[in-house]
């Protein structure tokens, strides 16, 4: 593989630096190098090897896709896989994802990759996509499009101003952290979505609640997110398994009724 980018990697290295809002003394003491070193590098008086690229990549928590276009930029090779996800390599990551989500039923859980786009899901999903225009289930399904879309679970969310401040200020932290123009226009499109802005946070709540009405109830649920903790593979670092769990009893009882 050859980098088509005309950015040195000095330059590349440095922007990552400025987006964590490090100091080159700050970086070069996490990375545990002389400051005069990482200044050489950022200014390309010297060529960075493999392994100094990977140290201050590690050190500033840079997503394992961008870690291999550093390498490229500085004339190496890629260091981390990009597995499709039907290749067998990758099947004992498909088949752990899959039992949590079996295990997970009744209720809704959906497995994400790097671009908010749905891979897999649990059968209790379709409660939550009821109604929804046809054409935002068409693959590849973008669950935030779907969710704050005003034909999608936009009208049903009974807290659609905080539930959209939620996943808006969530999508800016993801676009911030692996400068991704992809998750920087999603951004931009969802922000033109009407929804309301949410001023205050509200009190009295541990968490944000999705409430979605479905008949004559409200639906309330509690999400969690599940990543693998120890990713070689750019696929596997960029896949998440969101889940829902009933935030009362109601809405628990709602979804095991036979």
């Amino acid at each position: 593989m050859t980098s088509t980018s005309t950015v040195p990697v000095g330059d590349l290295l440095r922007g990552w630096r400025q987006r964590r809002r490090l100091s080159q003394l700050d970086l070069a003491a996490i990375a545990e190098v002389s400051t005069r070193h990482l200044s050489w590098v950022e200014t390309g008086r010297s060529r960075p090897t493999p392994q100094m690229i990977l140290r201050l990549a590690e050190s500033m928590d840079v997503p394992l896709r961008e870690r291999n276009t550093l390498l490229l930029a500085g004339g190496f090779a890629p260091a981390f896989a990009e597995t499709a996800l039907d290749a067998p390599p990758l099947g004992p990551v498909l088949e752990a994802l899959r039992a949590v989500l079996a295990a997970h039923e009744p209720f809704p859980a959906v497995v994400l990759d790097r671009a908010w786009e749905m891979v897999e899901a649990t059968a209790g999903i379709a409660r939550l996509v009821e109604g929804v225009a046809p054409d935002l289930l068409e693959p590849p399904v973008n669950v935030l499009r779907l969710s704050l879309h005003p034909d999608g679970l936009a009208p049903r969310i009974a807290n659609l101003a905080q539930w959209r401040a939620h996943l808006l200020a969530r999508l800016a932290r993801e676009a911030a952290a692996t400068a991704d123009p992809a998750l920087a226009e999603l951004l931009g499109e969802l922000r033109g979505y009407p929804g309301g802005e949410q001023v205050v946070p509200p009190g009295g709540q541990v968490v944000v609640p999705l409430r979605l009405r479905h008949g004559d109830a409200v639906l309330s649920f509690l999400s969690t997110t599940t990543v693998f903790g120890t990713p070689q593979d750019v696929t596997v670092q960029e896949l998440a398994l969101e889940a829902f769990y009933p935030a009362d009893a109601p809405t628990r009882a709602a979804l095991t009724a036979p």
